[in-house]
């Protein structure tokens, strides 16, 4: 379900029945992360960040417009990944019921209730994901949720309409991409341990690496710069911190590491 922005004409400003569902991952301590907003209305009606196309805007602008004011931050790694246009894709029954959950009036219910007839019609969604610094990330509510939460890939809450769905075609394009376009570094600290990375590739295709064998690999790649060691003050041997050194096109031979 889109955030609730638009006018009441909506075609004086967003394109009629298309909208932007966005997939945020996160990663920390050796686990993937998707941030979904809690909705306000009683039902515990749980969505991805999304919204409408303006008639003015790209959609690649859209989509980073919505993330940078869900996320609080700005040069968001974003991929478009999959149209979602099956022709039951319709909000109607969800909002008729959270509307009868609902017989208090506020602003967001009131907005619903009067713009029913078009909000509940057939919607095309893009789905794009994000990678993002989990770190970095200050949640933003908009005035139709109660929160917004880091929640673990394998305990999501339950998910309305097909967002579930939406989550697992976006895991599926991540797993795709994360060698062949070297991407994993948006997930992670500018600085990392091998060993980091290394948890972070198992988190995302839900598998173990062979420790030496994947440092070998991803080394023999050419994109890490190593950096100075990270002394914790543990007896053990302290490991080397690496960063991704930037770099314009993807390796010759994708998935190295598969």
């Amino acid at each position: 379900m889109p955030d609730i922005h638009p006018p009441t004409d909506r075609s004086s400003e967003y394109i009629k029945q298309l909208s932007i569902d966005c997939v945020v991952f996160g990663y920390r301590d050796g686990k993937l992360y998707v941030l979904v907003p809690e909705l306000i209305f009683r039902g515990n009606y749980y969505g991805l960040p999304g919204g409408f196309i303006r008639q003015s805007e790209s959609i690649d602008d859209a989509a980073r417009r919505i993330l940078e004011g869900r996320t609080g931050i700005t040069n968001i790694y974003l991929e478009q990944f999959r149209v979602f246009g099956g022709t039951e894709r319709n909000n109607r029954k969800a909002l008729e019921r959270l509307l009868a959950l609902n017989t208090e009036g506020d602003g967001g219910i009131d907005w619903m209730r009067n713009n029913l007839h078009w909000l509940g019609e057939r919607f095309v969604s893009i789905g794009y994901y994000a990678l993002v610094d989990m770190h970095m990330v200050m949640p933003v509510k908009t005035k139709i949720d109660a929160s917004v939460n880091w929640y673990p890939l394998d305990e999501l809450p339950p998910m309305i309409m097909d967002h579930g769905e939406i989550i697992g075609e976006a895991l599926r394009s991540l797993r795709r991409d994360l060698d062949e376009k070297l991407i994993a570094f948006n997930l992670l600290p500018e600085k990392f341990t091998m060993k980091e990375l290394r948890l972070l590739y198992e988190a995302v295709y839900d598998r173990p690496f062979a420790r030496n064998n994947f440092q070998k690999k991803i080394l023999d790649l050419g994109v890490l710069e190593r950096l100075e060691k990270k002394y914790t003050g543990a007896s053990n041997r302290a490991p080397y911190l690496y960063r991704f050194q930037r770099i314009d096109t993807a390796p010759a031979s994708p998935h190295q590491l598969l």
